[in-house]
């Protein structure tokens, strides 16, 4: 007896010994479902190839695009071919395990790598998991997961209307939600500022629509747009990444853009923010306008789903609630004759009245319950997606909602089963999933794409894990925002222009020479760009460096100082090059302030301007921050030495 329980305690002791030896979960963004851990590494190399089926065109083109994804993210280079697959390499398949549902999908490292899911956009998952593994160490740990998300929406809403984002910009985000699994990206089209900032007056109040118009020569904003086939190239690189893309055009609120057009479908009574529901003209232009979008060979919205506004109208008496509710119904219909799936914004509690709105297979963001009371909205038969403003929208510098989300709060305590302060089972079928939003109410607020992507970056990382693997991540928050911050934004993609992880030198150059270029696109916050200047004197509008995004000037084209310009904003030091003297300057800049030093000592801060528009201090936060340049110099004529380039 006492050999047998001799023999059980050893057995034992060697089991509990083996699973101290087997590989740990890896840290994915979002955190994986399922890890069985095994011994051992299988080393990612050069001899590896990509390995997909004979004949299969959609996962050669998968293939294809992780080879580049490889190249651009880690500097190496896999071949991909089909046929039979070899000892290290990475195999995409396609399989039968239905538990794994449309997005899931199993990864496997052992003498080589096997991404297998029902579908396609399973294996693509795949593949991100797998290059985020990678790109913390090419000594990949064996072992085996399996993956699936928990709800079938997650992304983000950002408002280009108010602010126009380069189209760079969006499809940079594309392949950054794709790289964290995040597949909807709702864009937002049209909107106006608030009238208290441009002098009460709707004719000046600033309003855009951001698409190539031809129905309507003129609609078009000149301040920035997107031609029809760029936002159709948009959709189909979306479709590459399988994020979709959401156009929005906001009616029957939210339309200052239309009603400065075409004045007479703009509502005396409520407002020119609003249409006048009870002109039959509203809706020949509303039908036209769609119509544009929506038909025709090549459809410019490809997707399958169009929202369609609907937030924020008057309810001050019955009867205009009543055509309000007739206005969405109407629409509802419209959109989905095109074969469209329609999404609107939950306004129907606050719109409450007898005039019937169609529920069937239409989509609501659930952003406020005084709006839209989720629960009887569910009850009606819509279909949500969690998005509520107390949690989730960021308003960048505006003094109310969120500037940067509370992320420790998000991670440790919400899912999209939250809504407001209703909560539903996780995983209801009613809750389609969640987004965050971004809104640029404040316009002219000096705040730049590098200021909203430094807003953006946590809560995509964040909101991830929640919309994916829900309720109970197993990291504790401080241990997945650290881990979190050693991840790329995702393959070809640095928006926050960060050149070292860590504090330290990022590049340096003896001298700097005229009309040149570097290997680097930009520093983002925090820096300290530092240089010895023999100043010359310099014509206005003089570039030191310009980059895709800024410009960081010797001379400003206006009143020949040291400054910067990027998103149409101007800003300008109180320090002009000195002729004929030999100084060292320095900029620091961070999220909040961008900073010059002459020979050591700071002379100037361009911090957060409070800047007030009319007589009664209504006011907006003007912001003054870089992320500075360093693609390409000017043609200057001082001589710049001693480049330093710093992640402080």
């Amino acid at each position: 007896m006492r050999r047998i329980l001799l023999i059980i305690s050893l057995c034992c002791t060697l089991t509990i010994g083996a699973q101290k030896n087997k590989n740990p979960k890896p840290f994915i963004v979002p955190e994986l479902k399922e890890w069985t851990g095994k011994d051992g590494i299988l080393m990612l190399s050069e001899q590896s190839s990509i390995v997909y089926p004979k004949g299969d065109t959609m996962l050669k083109k998968m293939a294809q695009g992780l080879a580049d994804d490889f190249k651009q993210l880690i500097g190496l280079s896999l071949n991909t071919r089909d046929g039979k697959p070899e000892k290290g390499d990475i195999v995409l398949q396609i399989n039968s395990d239905k538990k794994l549902g449309e997005e899931g999908y199993a990864l496997q490292v052992d003498d080589r790598i096997v991404i297998a899911a029902p579908q396609n956009a399973g294996v693509f998952w795949g593949t991100r998991t797998l290059l985020q593994m990678s790109e913390q160490s090419l000594a990949l740990p064996k072992g085996s997961i399996r993956d699936w998300p928990d709800y079938a929406i997650r992304g983000m809403m950002l408002d280009c209307g108010r602010k126009f984002i380069p189209m760079h910009f969006l499809r940079d985000y594309v392949k950054l939600l794709a790289y964290y699994k995040m597949n909807a990206f709702q864009i937002h089209l049209n909107d106006n500022g608030f009238p208290r900032f441009f002098e009460n007056n709707w004719e000046k109040t600033y309003a855009a629509f951001r698409l190539e118009c031809e129905t309507f020569p003129g609609l078009t904003a000149r301040d920035g747009h997107y031609s029809k086939l760029e936002f159709i190239d948009l959709q189909s690189l979306a479709e590459d990444n399988y994020v979709e893309i959401i156009p929005e055009i906001d009616a029957p609120a939210h339309v200052l853009a239309f009603t400065q057009y075409k004045p007479e479908i703009g509502s005396k009574e409520y407002g020119m923010d609003h249409l006048d529901l009870f002109n039959p003209a509203t809706y020949d232009f509303m039908d036209k306008l769609l119509k544009e979008y929506l038909s025709g060979y090549r459809q410019v919205f490809r997707g399958k789903r169009v929202h369609i506004g609907t937030d924020e109208y008057s309810n001050r008496d019955t009867t205009v609630v009543e055509k309000f509710r007739e206005f969405t119904d109407r629409y509802i219909k419209y959109v989905e004759s095109f074969g469209k799936q329609a999404c609107v914004w939950g306004a129907l509690t606050h719109a409450k009245g007898k005039t019937p709105v169609k529920s069937e297979n239409v989509v609501m963001s659930a952003w406020y319950n005084g709006y839209a009371d989720p629960k009887e909205m569910v009850k009606q038969g819509y279909h949500l997606i969690s998005i509520p403003d107390g949690l989730l929208y960021i308003v960048p510098q505006a003094g109310y909602y969120y500037d940067y989300l509370n992320t420790k709060y998000l991670y440790e305590k919400w899912t999209p089963n939250i809504v407001g302060k209703e909560v539903f089972p996780e995983r209801d079928p009613a809750i389609l999933g969640g987004m965050f939003a971004v809104w640029n109410d404040h316009v002219g607020n000096g705040i730049s794409t590098k200021d909203i992507h430094h807003r953006c970056l946590p809560a995509i990382q964040t909101l991830a894990v929640k919309m994916w693997t829900g309720s109970h991540p197993t990291l504790n928050f401080d241990e997945f925002d650290k881990q979190r911050k050693n991840l790329s934004e995702a393959p070809g993609v640095n928006q926050a222009g960060r050149l070292r992880k860590e504090p330290g030198l990022a590049f340096q150059m003896a001298n700097v020479a005229p009309n040149s270029t570097t290997e680097y696109e930009e520093i983002g916050y925090n820096y300290r760009v530092s240089f010895t200047l023999e100043g010359k004197a310099e014509e206005t509008g003089t570039v030191l460096f310009e980059s895709r995004d800024a410009k960081f000037y010797l001379s400003d084209p206006i009143k020949g100082m040291l400054g910067f310009s990027r998103d149409g904003y101007l800003n300008q030091f109180s320090y002009p090059v000195p002729q004929g003297r030999t100084v060292n300057i320095a900029i620091e800049g961070d999220n909040r302030a961008t900073r010059l030093f002459i020979d050591g000592k700071k002379v100037e801060e361009l911090n957060i301007q409070k800047r007030y528009f009319d007589e009664k201090g209504s006011k907006i936060n003007y912001n003054r921050t870089l992320v500075f340049p360093l693609r390409k110099t000017g043609n200057f004529k001082s001589k710049i030495t001693n480049l330093r380039v710093e992640q402080i």
